[in-house]
């Protein structure tokens, strides 16, 4: 399965491509889709959705992992992080991929097990899980491929537990 993981911003929007097969992880791609302040916010918006249908295109994940916004106490910040966020599910929508959302509680959670991680844990899980010498920079390219990772233990999570619903529904 190879999944898309984002991390919404209109400034730097992070994205992370991997793929898990047979439970082990491989990175594909990291990077950031960036937009110059003093550009229109139209502007910005269609160079995010291009540039992410550009790499659905180019590396076509099955499923996207998308963090959902973290409200903190500028309004004005968080609505403009919500309509890059919602330029990028609509890429991803219109490139017909499934999308799963996760809070940044969640995608700790995901990864270290503590909803209440810290960073350098985050980029040193995500270091660890995918097998790269160096963190993954920046930030925002690190916490996309969290999304991912996250979203793909979830998955697995769940792939095990419709196994085992299946096969206690069988024994009745």
């Amino acid at each position: 399965m190879k999944i898309l993981g984002i991390d919404p911003g209109y400034a730097i929007l992070g994205y992370g491509f991997i793929e898990m097969k047979a439970g082990r992880f491989s990175l594909l791609e990291y990077g950031t889709v960036s937009t110059e302040s003093g550009t229109a916010m139209p502007e910005r918006l269609k160079r995010i959705y291009s540039r992410l249908m550009e790499l659905i295109y180019e590396f076509e994940p099955d499923v996207a992992a998308v963090e959902e916004l973290f409200f903190n106490s500028n309004a004005k910040t968080a609505l403009l992080v919500g309509q890059a966020r919602g330029a990028a599910i609509l890429a991803c929508v219109n490139s017909g991929l499934e999308i799963h959302e996760y809070t940044p509680l969640q995608i700790k959670q995901g990864l270290t097990g503590y909803g209440r991680a810290d960073k350098n844990q985050i980029q040193l899980m995500v270091k660890t899980l995918l097998g790269v010498k160096e963190t993954p920079k920046p930030d925002d390219a690190a916490d996309a491929l969290a999304a991912a990772i996250c979203h793909a233990n979830s998955s697995n999570y769940l792939d095990k537990m419709k196994k085992v619903e299946a096969s206690i529904r069988g024994k009745r």
